[in-house]
């Protein structure tokens, strides 16, 4: 009899999904600005190395969402990923507007709010760190249990 898919046996589905759709999409805005591929950084080219906050931002861009993408670090990867988009909201659109529609810092306040939600959730299914750490837990099951020698 096949199993009934709902919302519980689905969660852990549709939140890896979800991560590697955004650790996707923000990994692209950073290799953008970094390489100039996809449309280039804004004004359609790349980012001088060291720049601050621009390049800095773009690595953590490219490397948190990479990381996210794969669900290797997933939890703290996002942590970084979501602060890095919180400071991007404050310091670069907040100062021009109020509202995010106004000031352009839609993209800023998703990827801020999503990054969180990963932080706290987790990584789901089809993430790297799940895979790892079944493995680990299977070779930690499977090893003979060593014994300490006995004393005669």
């Amino acid at each position: 009899m096949p199993t009934r898919l709902n919302s519980a046996t689905a969660q852990p589905y549709v939140l890896g999904l979800f991560r590697m759709v955004v650790g996707l999409l923000f990994a692209c805005h950073g290799a953008a600005s970094l390489f100039g591929v996809l449309g280039g950084a804004a004004g359609g080219g790349t980012i001088d190395a060291g720049t601050w906050p621009g390049w800095y931002a773009a690595v953590i861009q490219l490397v948190g969402g990479g990381l996210v993408l794969l669900g290797l670090g997933t939890r703290p990867a996002a942590v970084i990923c979501s602060g890095s988009m919180a400071y991007a909201y404050f310091k670069v659109h907040q100062p021009n507007a109020l509202w995010p529609m106004e000031n352009g810092g839609e993209a800023s306040v998703m990827f801020c709010w999503a990054f969180l939600l990963l932080a706290f959730a987790g990584s789901g299914a089809f993430g790297l760190d799940r895979l790892l750490a079944r493995r680990t837990s299977e070779r930690e099951q499977s090893a003979p249990e060593r014994q300490a020698p006995v004393a005669a």
